[in-house]
């Protein structure tokens, strides 16, 4: 496996990688010949404990399958422990090409019922997890261009169709998945003087964060076929291409459902209105009502 495939010689490091779609992805991309870096820490959905043995089991699996995997329990919002983790795949493959963040946890709840601690757990997870990982990998390979090695790194971001049009009672989950899009952004114009492209996508799976009853793990379901449109298998080919040497996609941000992939502009002006002298609010109750129920009907479309 680890000799051929459109990775072959690529680098990896999967966030979240111990159940769901970051399983998937650590597969997939490993699949593909990509050394891969399992990282989870193990915690619940909540983002509660610690078990090393999701992200062991995943790599052991990739191994058994003849690729080349290496766990890791790294907290990927801790500054330091995210630099170990970039490290962790420099020492263990020579090298890093390509950071797949993914981890992330719920605290659902209206805001008016919200912890300060869920917001701040929620942000520091899906915002902080995915900025200190992405720091520390531009900082080494920032390293490389100056030496002098030809870089072609990707960065791929987990967002969510919440970023897009919100969700009741994910006023924390919103918010951090709206901001990863700005971080894939400004990722992207840095990146580009030394080889390095940054995009999100927006996954539709069954995963533990999508799903949570108390008397069902939606990891213990073993049974996907290929009609499943919630499979997390579905959302990782595009993983592997965004993650590919000679991928073009840089700044984009893609939303997945089943067999679509849908190319979303964020952000992009859709009208531009214009009054003679200053606008009345007579003047906007007539231009902005009918197009504004053009974005409700967009939106509308996605989740479709």
């Amino acid at each position: 496996m680890s000799g051929s495939g459109r990775l072959a010689g690529r680098v990896a490091i999967v966030t979240g990688a111990g159940r769901g779609l970051g399983r998937s992805h650590a597969r997939y991309l490993a699949s593909q010949g990509a050394a891969v870096v399992v990282n989870d820490r193990g915690g619940d959905v909540h983002g509660r404990g610690d078990d090393a043995s999701p992200a062991e089991l995943v790599a052991r699996a990739i191994r058994a399958d003849g690729g080349q995997a290496v766990a890791s329990g790294h907290d990927v919002a801790d500054w330091e422990q995210a630099a170990e983790l970039v490290q962790l795949a420099v020492d263990s493959f020579g090298a890093l090409h390509v950071l797949v963040n993914n981890a992330g946890i719920l605290r659902d709840k209206t805001l008016a019922n919200m912890a300060e601690s869920d917001w701040d757990d929620v942000l520091r997870v899906h915002l902080k997890g995915h900025a200190a990982p992405s720091r520390h990998a531009m900082a080494y390979w920032r390293q490389q261009a100056r030496a002098g090695t030809p870089l072609a790194a990707s960065v791929v971001h987990t967002t969510s169709i919440a970023a897009f049009s919100g969700n009741f009672g994910q006023a924390n989950y919103t918010a951090a998945k709206s901001a990863v899009l700005g971080l894939s952004r400004v990722m992207a114009l840095e990146g580009a003087k030394i080889g390095v492209r940054s995009n999100a996508v927006s996954p539709s799976a069954r995963t533990r964060i999508t799903v949570s009853r108390p008397d069902h793990e939606p990891d213990d379901i073993t049974e996907w076929n290929d009609n499943d449109p919630l499979d997390p298998a579905n959302v990782s080919p595009l993983i592997g291409w965004l993650a590919e040497e000679k991928c073009p996609a840089n700044a984009q941000v893609f939303h997945t459902y089943g067999n679509r992939v849908i190319v979303v502009s964020m952000p992009s002006i859709v009208h531009d209105l214009r009054t003679d002298g200053r606008w009345t609010p007579e003047a906007l109750d007539e231009a902005l009502p009918s197009r504004l129920l053009e974005l409700t009907e967009l939106g509308a479309f996605l989740d479709a």
